[in-house]
């Protein structure tokens, strides 16, 4: 019944909501131009504290599992990226709750974070805001254990940029990816150049670390149908969420029997400890790419950085999307505008939910430490 309903919300559902520092209007106001593609939604251009940004995504799965938000205020510009897996709700809970434990929303919780009040960004206040969302959805599948045991097995990849005083911050779980694109000295060239860790199985480096967490598990990364699997149910190794993997309690009747190991759980299998880098912000840097893994499916970095530097900024993240899509169809041996005849869930066997949002740097902005007059935020999130 549930999913019937989900499904019905999701089929009239315009994606993006959007609060420029009010109760919001429900539209696209940040943008010069939105609008749907069948089962596309973008926003071709809007600005924020560091620069233009560009958003958009398209729905494979019958609920759509993507979400994402930018975030834009006295403390810089903030960039989430939430894949999700199996069913939305972890990737909801993220988009819901991740930036609020960043920015100190709570502040009747003693280790709320607060960017804006303490005015400092730094690894360790992104680290701790990822642990409070992990116990934050872990508690909420115990409370829905009984009614909504499933709940357990749903995750979410995260990919979060955080731009503040010239630095860029990033934070990953799983395999989203951002690509920074970069003027090479004096020239037209735009370099590709790959700023998150992945945490795949299919990567080799991922497989080794795994066993070397887990030496007594010969059976901790299986190779099915020419996929790398983590105990043969899931190919990354970090997330938020998947606390069936995490959490002996979970891991039991009444879960889904697929879901559960043979094995006593004796420690965490996945873990949510994100990656997180820092990079000082070059001049040359023109523009970042945070994508969802259903763009990097079909696009090398460099293909898309191409695609991104060789056209106008307005309808860059669309564009990236339709380009991912032309590949996903060719790969098919099937024409573009067939692929847009295939609906949702049906669409999964061709690609996967893909986000994506480029962000335009603008770096008189970022030195002079620029801040909008209303705060941006902007989210591709189911409203509740």
């Amino acid at each position: 019944m549930l999913e019937a309903l989900m499904s019905l919300l999701s089929s009239c559902w315009n994606p993006f909501g959007c609060d420029n520092g009010g109760g919001g209007d429900g539209g696209l106001g940040s943008f010069g131009s939105e609008g749907k593609d069948g089962l596309l939604w973008f926003g071709d251009l809007g600005r924020c504290a560091t620069g233009d940004f560009s958003m958009a995504v398209v729905q494979a799965n019958q609920v759509l599992e993507d979400q994402s938000q930018i975030e834009s205020g006295q403390f810089g510009t903030f960039v989430g990226i939430y894949d999700g897996h199996g069913g939305p709700d972890a990737a909801r809970y993220v988009c819901d709750h991740l930036f609020r434990h960043f920015q100190g929303s709570f502040p009747d919780e003693p280790r709320a974070l607060s960017a804006e009040t303490q005015g400092v960004v730094t690894c360790d206040t992104i680290q701790r805001a990822f642990q409070e969302t992990e116990e934050g959805f872990t508690a909420l599948v115990s409370e829905s254990w009984s009614a909504r045991p499933n709940i357990a097995s749903s995750g979410s990849c995260c990919l979060v940029g955080v731009i503040y005083q010239r630095t860029l911050y990033v934070a990953s779980l799983g395999d989203s990816r951002v690509v920074l694109g970069k003027k090479v000295g004096n020239t037209d060239v735009i370099a590709a150049i790959q700023l998150s860790a992945e945490h795949n199985a299919n990567i080799e480096s991922v497989r080794q670390e795994l066993k070397e967490l887990h030496p007594n598990d010969p059976q901790i990364v299986v190779l099915r149908h020419g996929v790398w699997r983590v105990k043969g149910l899931i190919q990354v190794s970090r997330s938020i969420g998947d606390v069936y993997l995490k959490h002996a309690r979970f891991n039991r009747e009444p879960l889904n029997p697929k879901f559960r190991l043979p094995q006593p759980l004796n420690m965490p299998i996945l873990t949510a400890n994100p990656a997180i880098t820092s990079h000082p912000i070059h001049p040359n840097d023109t523009f970042l790419i945070f994508a969802s893994d259903g763009l990097w499916e079909h696009l090398t970095n460099e293909k898309a950085v191409e695609i991104v530097h060789s056209h106008p900024r307005a309808g860059s993240a669309k564009r990236l999307i339709k380009a991912a899509l032309y590949e996903a169809a060719r790969k098919r041996e099937m024409r573009y505008s067939d692929l847009r005849k295939i609906d949702k869930e049906v669409r999964r066997h061709f690609h996967d939910d893909i986000t994506v949002i480029v962000l335009f740097l603008n770096h008189d902005l970022i030195s002079r430490g620029s801040v909008l007059d209303s705060p941006i935020s902007i989210r591709s999130a189911l409203e509740h």
